[in-house]
C-alpha cells in the first residue's frame, strides 16, 4: 500500500459512457490524478473526441466504441485492454440514461407509460451495468484486486414522482452492488471491492426541461426537490470526483458493497 493512501496513479480505469457528461467529468479527473483511463462508449465521435481531450490534459488515454449490453463485444475489447495496459484495476460504470416514454408528465398515471421505452430504460442501466461487472470484474477478480463503481440515484431511496423505469433500474443496481461486493469479496479476495455512488439532483441535458424553464428560471419541480435538500442547491457533476478517487484508492480498502450518497443531504431530510 502506498503511503499516499489516496494515490491512483498508474492504475488502469475503465469508464463506461465516457463520451458522456458524466462519464466526461469522471474521465478528467482520473487522468489528472495519474490514471490510464479507457473509455468505452456506444458514440464513435465521442469517443475519439474524449480521448483527444484527455491526451491534451497530458493524460494517457485509448478508447473503444463499445455497447455495454453486447458481452462478446466487451471481452474483445477486455483483451485489447489488457494487451495494451496489462490490467484492469478501476471499473466505473457511467454508462445510463432515461427515455421521454418512461418518464411521466405531469398529467400521466403509470399507466400512460411505454412498455418498449420501460424495457429500454430498465435494460441500458440495469444490464448496462451488470455486464460490464461481469465482464471486466473478471479481470480484476482474477488478478485479485480492483475497484468497481457503480452509479445508483436518489431515485431508489424514496419514490419520486413520474420516473418509474429509472427507478426500477437503479434500485436493481443498488442490490446488485451489495450482491457483488458478497461475491467478489468471498471468493477471491478483500481486494476486490464493489461499491456505488448514488449522485442527488445535478442539471444536465437529460433533466434541463423538468427543471429549468425555458427563461431559466425554476420549474415546482426544483423548487420542490431544493425544499428537501439542506444544501438549498443543485450539485456541480465534479462533485462527484472527489467520492469516486476515494473509492478508487487504498484510502477505501475497508469499504466494499456500500452505496453512498452524494445530495446535499437530500436523503437524511423529511422535508418537516
Amino acid at each position: 500500500m502506498s503511503d499516499n493512501f489516496f494515490d491512483i496513479k498508474g492504475k488502469v480505469a475503465i469508464v463506461t459512457g465516457g463520451g458522456g457528461v458524466l462519464g466526461g467529468s469522471i474521465s478528467r479527473h482520473l487522468v489528472k490524478a495519474g490514471c490510464k483511463v479507457v473509455v468505452l462508449d456506444i458514440r464513435e465521435e465521442n469517443v475519439n473526441n474524449r480521448v483527444k481531450e484527455l491526451e491534451e490534459l497530458g493524460g494517457e488515454a485509448i478508447g473503444f466504441v463499445s455497447n455495454v449490453l453486447d458481452v462478446e463485444e466487451m471481452k474483445v475489447t477486455r483483451s485489447k485492454i489488457l494487451d495494451a495496459w496489462g490490467s484492469i484495476d478501476i471499473l466505473i460504470n457511467a454508462a445510463g440514461g432515461n427515455l421521454p416514454g418512461a418518464t411521466l408528465t405531469e398529467e400521466q398515471t403509470v399507466f400512460d407509460m411505454k412498455i418498449e421505452d420501460f424495457e429500454k430504460v430498465t435494460n441500458l442501466n440495469l444490464n448496462g451495468t451488470v455486464y460490464p461487472c461481469l465482464v471486466f470484474g473478471e479481470a480484476m477478480a482474477n488478478n485479485g484486486k480492483g475497484s468497481i463503481i457503480n452509479v445508483s440515484s436518489m431515485a431508489t431511496l424514496s419514490a419520486i414522482t413520474r420516473v418509474p423505469g429509472y427507478s426500477v433500474a437503479k434500485s436493481g443496481i443498488d442490490i446488485f452492488t451489495k450482491w457483488l461486493a458478497m461475491e467478489l469479496g468471498t471468493k477471491f479476495g478483500e481486494k476486490v471491492r464493489v461499491n456505488a455512488i448514488s449522485p442527488g439532483f445535478f442539471i444536465g441535458d437529460q433533466n434541463r426541461k423538468v427543471l429549468i424553464n425555458d427563461d431559466g428560471s425554476y420549474t415546482e419541480r426544483s423548487k420542490k426537490v431544493l425544499a428537501r435538500t439542506p444544501m438549498k442547491r443543485f450539485g456541480d457533476i465534479n462533485e462527484l470526483n472527489g467520492m469516486v478517487h476515494f473509492l478508487c484508492s487504498d484510502s477505501a480498502s475497508f469499504i466494499t458493497g456500500t452505496i453512498i450518497p452524494i445530495d446535499g443531504g437530500f436523503s437524511s431530510f423529511s422535508g418537516v
